[in-house]
């Protein structure tokens, strides 16, 4: 044993017994040594003390600012809101280090505006209550948060917003900038625009539900790696007819333009007209890893407009279209000239097709399952490769139907090791090389 450690293991009276054999300079070692990696609690600063009074009438943005800028001036720390019913008619910026914090320590569940008996946002916890710039998307966003700082634990909620009709359009709820910006255990509960993670680094989102209505999360001039892990976006708060329609027609829940090596873990949503979109911006385009990723009853699970050559691994996903024109689950569009790979993924509907693909780049399915796809009977095959490069291999097609169309501007394909449940029907107009093997079916 340590010195270090006998000394903290023993008495008082064992202690002083020992020391009077150590010198002073020893002991200052000693017990300056013990101190060591001892962490002082955070500067806590309460919007109470700054005169927020959380009523649900009473504007609080100016408390709330006032206690933000304390901790900002305090060097860092954190802003505590207790439960309660907080009413902002203006927005809110988080300074670097600080932290704005309510009661919630995981993501809370209020589905009562939906469903009679259930939690209500402002019931209970801390509720935001957010009426800035109702009507228009080009206003500041409600909350800001810079270099190193996080909201954690509240929920907000729009309370101006009616759940059976069209929705109202309202700027961001949260944008994230600088380095380090955090969003944790944070219910989004009906926002019209949820989450702006562009234009910064290592951004963090963990542990968001709610139901963002236009937009969920919005991913752009990233430059060094962000994480997006447990948020699921589902209609909680309202699936009544005129709006829930609304939101399957124009919603998109995640949004990815530029982005070096996002991190996926753990995503879903529910009822959106895309629910993955990769998109190409001034910035440029993303390739990241994708991991236990859901999209259910969207028009379009995955919207591929453009990738990064560097690639989308999409792994152990599911994926389903149901409702909408022509409901498919991935769509690759024609300016796509990146690698997207889909690996033990399972996709269903009923829908028309399962995958759609044109542009330049590679599309790939490998150990996937694909089951209810040509729900009308037309003959569409599960997977239509209209141009670019596919890739086939070890999958499991559940339905005695048309597999895989090749057509004529496909420049190379391989089809092999897959399972075909009744005839193998491939129908194969491409002018260039394709390798076609090793498939089993019933006949």
């Amino acid at each position: 044993m340590s010195v270090h450690a006998g000394l903290t293991a023993m008495s008082d009276a064992q202690r002083k017994a020992q020391m009077k054999f150590f010198s002073p300079i020893l002991w200052l070692l000693l017990s300056a040594s013990l101190l060591v990696g001892a962490e002082l609690p955070p500067k806590v600063f309460s919007v109470q003390d700054f005169g927020a009074k959380g009523d649900g009438k009473a504007d609080d943005t100016s408390a709330f600012q006032k206690a933000l800028d304390a901790a900002k001036d305090a060097g860092g720390g954190v802003v505590c809101a207790p439960r309660g019913n907080f009413y902002f008619a203006g927005h809110l910026n988080v300074p670097d280090a600080v932290t704005l914090k309510g009661i919630w320590e995981s993501v809370p569940a209020h589905n009562g505006v939906r469903d009679a008996g259930a939690a209500k946002p402002t019931d209970n916890g801390t509720t935001f209550l957010v009426t800035e710039n109702a009507g228009q998307e080009d206003g500041p966003p409600f909350i800001t948060l810079h270099n190193n700082s996080t909201l954690k634990g509240v929920v907000i909620y729009y309370p101006d917003q009616d759940p059976a009709t069209e929705p109202k359009p309202y700027p961001w709820a949260i944008a994230m900038r600088g380095k380090n910006p955090a969003v944790l255990a944070v219910e989004l509960l009906n926002p019209y625009n949820g989450i702006d993670a562009s234009r910064n680094e290592r951004h963090l989102i963990r542990d968001v539900q709610g139901q963002p209505l236009r937009r969920g999360i919005f991913v752009d001039a990233i430059y060094d790696i962000g994480r997006l892990e447990d948020v699921h976006f589902n209609p909680w708060w309202s699936n009544r007819p005129q709006l829930f329609h609304w939101q399957q027609e124009h919603g998109e829940a995640f949004i990815f333009g530029r982005s070096d090596w996002e991190y996926v873990f753990n995503t879903f949503c529910f009822g959106y007209n895309l629910g993955y979109k990769f998109t190409k911006t001034k910035t440029g385009m993303c390739n990241g890893n994708f991991l236990g990723i859901g999209a259910d009853d969207c028009y379009t699970a995955v919207m591929v407009e453009d990738s990064a050559p560097f690639g989308l691994l999409i792994s152990n996903g599911e994926f389903t279209a149901f409702h909408g024109p022509d409901p498919t689950s991935v769509r690759v569009g024609p300016t796509n000239g990146g690698s997207v790979r889909f690996v033990n993924c399972a996709f269903w509907g009923p829908c028309n097709q399962i995958a759609s693909v044109a542009g330049r780049g590679t599309v790939g399915f490998s150990d996937c399952t694909f089951v209810q796809w040509d729900r009308n009977r037309e003959n569409r095959c599960a997977i239509q490769a209209i141009s670019g490069s596919l890739l086939v291999r070890g999958c499991e097609f559940q339905e005695d139907k048309p597999q895989i169309e090749l057509g004529e501007a496909v420049r190379r394909a391989v089809i092999s090791g897959n399972l075909f449940t009744g005839t193998a029907r491939i129908v194969n107009h491409a002018k260039h090389a394709v390798n076609i093997d090793n498939n089993a079916s019933d006949h």
